[in-house]
């Protein structure tokens, strides 16, 4: 029986299963993936029925994690190749790249190494060899992954709900990174390699970027905060999907969430004496990250460390100086865009807050999210003893606080820096972790669907990458807001959202791959989640709510 495929607008006619390359002109390598009726596939999965097919390239997100995660592949291998003895695992890292690091103790990479594995990943690209898939029994898995020392592989493998494992081989190599993958190594021809001792930076063609690599920035602050992060979660052994599902088993419910809560208040308490030593100077505390990073209630957390220490500070949050939606900019679709520091009253904050610091009493603005507008707030005057906490996604932005001298200016960038990994391959993102937390709470507390919020998610990230990263480098301190239990209790709360997706949905192809990543933790009762922690922000239950 034929069946129809309706390509670029262009209906064909089949009578025989066929091959999504086929469907590409020429070969265009360019084309690295595609949708089929909304699900994504790989170019070498076949069609027999009547389908809608969509091609992405490098300059559509779906298909960029899939060109990052074969490029992976292919410096792992060439790892195995030229050092089968080296033990590497890959993170994320600054410049939105992948750091490669050597674990064999006393190993460390230099310019020879970097030049030798560049070299081999471009001989293994320029051979255009297949990347075979195959579907293998769980067990036959085992044997594999002891037989060549996986043991990362082999501590992950039994929280993967399904029967069978998915391993792609590349010439005689062999290897699964959580991900789909381009036909061939011959896709791979965009990438750059850094020297960044003790490992590598490995980047990628980047979908926000056109299709481009972004220049290489390095970022030292944010450099450091992820080595932090890393050596604690070393240093508490959670540092794998397998090992937080192992402290659940092992340890309890109460002892991991108390562990990680008690790394939140050892910074607070870190912030607290940085900022009371310098006092006599600190007159504003800005208080910025991205979206879902937990800053409401860091800044409440903070409100009462600094009350513990004979202060008495002020919260201002940035969102009740937000301009009515017809004086905002707009943004490239023509609709308000609220994630602009140009849809804020830049003037009258600057004027509130050198009057506050002055002693004069002012009366603060309170925006209306109801009536979309602003109404008259509490009047205020502040003391010497009263610093003022600044919130919201461009409360580092010095436009906001052009009137203030920098040294009476403290500022903190918070922001949840995961450093987890499902294997030594393969890295958690930390954008997806926060686009979770995204949809928890906008259901929560606003009655979003997961297809609302997944669907504004880009925007968001454009006013990120524009208006907030860059922030991170001049802050006084980095708070990471990460909770490492945090997902396995985030995971029932997110997972029937997504799973409420329906296929026909454009969406469904992120809500499919959050799954995918959800599914390997372990569920964990959210009942001993104390009511002051930052999870409560997204999932309810937080004593700061009416705050």
């Amino acid at each position: 029986m034929s069946f129809t495929i309706k390509i670029n607008g262009q209906e064909k006619k089949f009578a025989n299963k066929v091959q999504l390359s086929e469907l590409v002109e020429n070969g265009n390598k360019d084309i690295i993936c595609a949708r089929v009726n909304n699900r994504l596939r790989e170019l070498t999965y076949y069609v027999d029925e009547d389908a809608k097919v969509e091609l992405l390239t490098i300059k559509d997100e779906d298909a960029a994690k899939i060109y990052e995660a074969s490029l992976r592949y292919v410096a792992i291998m060439a790892f195995a190749r030229l050092y089968p003895e080296l033990k590497v695992r890959v993170t994320r890292n600054v410049s939105r790249s992948t750091f490669i690091q050597i674990l064999n103790s006393g190993k460390s990479s230099n310019q020879k190494m970097r030049n030798a594995i560049e070299e081999e990943m471009h001989k293994i690209i320029d051979a255009d060899f297949p990347l075979i898939r195959h579907s293998i029994p769980k067990e036959e898995a085992k044997n594999y992954y002891e037989r060549f020392g996986l043991g990362d592989k082999l501590e992950a493998l039994p929280y993967r709900p399904e029967k069978s494992v998915h391993l792609y081989e590349c010439d005689g190599y062999f290897n699964y990174l959580a991900s789909r993958m381009v036909p061939s190594t011959g896709y791979l021809k965009n990438f750059k390699l850094h020297l960044y001792v003790p490992g590598m930076i490995l980047q990628a063609p980047r979908a926000e970027a056109k299709g481009d690599i972004p220049p290489f920035v390095d970022a030292p602050t944010y450099g450091r905060t992820l080595k932090e992060a890393h050596v604690w979660a070393k240093k508490v052994n959670a540092e794998t999907v397998a090992k937080i599902n192992e402290h659940i088993h092992k340890d309890g419910v109460i002892d991991f969430i108390q562990l990680c809560e008690a790394r939140h208040n050892r910074m607070l308490a870190e912030l607290g004496e940085r900022i009371v030593k310098d006092i006599d100077n600190i007159r504003i505390i800005c208080v910025a990250g991205p979206s879902s990073s937990g800053k409401t209630t860091f800044a409440n957390r903070l409100r009462i460390e600094l009350m513990s220490r004979g202060l008495r500070p002020i919260r201002i949050s940035l969102d009740d100086y937000y301009l009515t939606k017809d004086k905002a900019p707009k943004d490239e679709d023509g609709k308000p865009d609220l994630e602009s520091i140009e849809a804020l009253d830049i003037d009258l904050f600057n004027q509130n807050m050198l009057d506050l610091i002055n002693g004069e009493e002012v009366t603060l603005p309170k925006f209306d999210f109801k009536v979309g507008h602003r109404v008259e707030g509490r009047k205020l005057r502040v003391g010497p003893e009263e610093p003022i906490i600044i919130e919201g996604i461009h409360a580092l932005n010095d436009r906001m606080t052009t009137l203030i001298p920098r040294h009476q200016k403290f500022k903190i960038f918070i922001a949840p820096q995961a450093q987890i990994n499902l294997d030594n391959h393969c890295p958690i993102s930390t954008v997806d972790l926060r686009l979770l937390r995204r949809l928890v709470r906008d259901y929560k507390f606003r009655g979003a669907s997961a297809e609302e919020t997944i669907g504004m998610w880009p925007s968001v990230r454009r006013g990120e990458f524009k208006w907030i990263y860059e922030t991170q480098e001049g802050a006084d301190y980095v708070y990471n807001s990460m909770l490492q239990y945090e997902l396995c209790v985030m995971k029932k709360y997110a997972q029937p959202l997504l799973e409420a997706v329906k296929q026909e949905s454009a969406f469904f192809p992120t809500a499919e791959r959050l799954l995918r990543m959800l599914k390997y933790f372990d569920d964990m009762p959210d009942e001993w989640v104390p009511c002051n922690s930052l999870m409560r922000e997204f999932i309810g239950g937080s004593c700061y709510a009416d705050c």
